[in-house]
């Protein structure tokens, strides 16, 4: 029997004390790449020490909440409700379209599907930077219906584009290719109408997909940065991207004020990991194991 071996094909030593001391200095060296640059981040971010540019503390020095109330002064806080307001109605609207968009591509035979689909998938090929322009120039053809103006500067802006995204689409098709379809057919026996279907059998069975494409949806429209940049031409409606990204190059501030800003732009990303993480590992070990 060969002798156990790491990840990283190295070799353990034959002895068991051996062996668990090799296994705890693995673990170790792992949470310090991992863990280390999020803890001096945290500890920065609550020190009322002064720390210069460039430097990080191990530990918080007279912890404290200022930085981080002179962040929120400084527009983290507007920042940050902009970000949720376009998070929670972008998101929304982009998980409703990819799960209409994917039914009919799953569902309904129509000529041109492959077609349709190859040219929706082209569209993740496509770097954000190639089509900044021309998405600028729409929407500022665009008008607004009650306010007047174009869909530049307004929160239309900030949502429109995002709400058609390859990704979804290309996951919800291909776990709903997989739902049986004699649970459509004996629903339509019973005379289930087509909406009722969708949203009564077909959606409750998309649950992990739609997780994980609400996490991967989530992190898309939360990290946006070259959007917001050319639509929000005021203040009021900079996006918490944009505020860290301008705190982060300010001479002004120090070090711990821009981490404080930088940890408020982090933590909604984990607390929606953690709270999806269920659907999230069950999307992804469903569409690796159905064909």
């Amino acid at each position: 029997m060969s002798d156990p071996g790491t990840a990283l094909g190295l070799r353990m030593p034959r002895g068991a004390w051996a062996r668990t001391v090799v296994r705890v200095l693995l673990y170790l060296l792992v949470l310090a790449v991992f863990l280390l640059p999020l803890w001096t981040l945290v500890s920065t971010a609550f020190s009322g020490g002064v720390v210069k540019t460039g430097q990080v503390t191990l530990l918080p020095q007279h912890f404290t909440l200022d930085n981080l109330t002179t962040a929120w002064q400084f527009g983290v806080g507007r920042g940050l409700l902009n970000s949720v307001v376009v998070v929670v109605v972008g998101l929304t609207l982009q998980i409703v379209v990819s799960a209409l968009a994917a039914y009919a591509l799953a569902r309904k035979k129509f000529r041109g599907v492959g077609i349709i689909m190859a040219l929706i998938l082209a569209t993740m090929m496509m770097p954000e930077e190639v089509i900044a322009i021309p998405t600028y120039m729409v929407l500022g053809h665009i008008p607004q219906p009650f306010t007047g103006g174009t869909l530049l500067d307004s929160y239309a802006g900030l949502i429109l584009p995002l709400v058609g995204w390859a990704l979804p689409i290309f996951v919800l098709t291909g776990f709903m290719k997989t739902i049986p379809v004699e649970l459509e057919e004996a629903a339509r026996i019973d005379g289930a109408r087509e909406f009722t279907i969708f949203f009564r059998i077909i959606l409750p069975l998309c649950r992990p997909a739609l997780g994980t494409c609400a996490v991967f949806g989530f992190l898309m429209i939360w990290d946006q940065y070259l959007l917001p940049l050319l639509v929000a031409q005021s203040p009021k409606l900079y996006t918490l991207t944009l505020v860290v990204t301008s705190l982060q190059s300010s001479q002004e501030l120090g070090q711990g004020v821009r981490l404080a800003a930088a940890l408020v732009l982090m933590v909604p990303s984990v607390l929606v990991y953690l709270v999806l993480q269920r659907f999230f590992e069950r999307g992804l070990l469903t569409g690796s194991v159905k064909g």
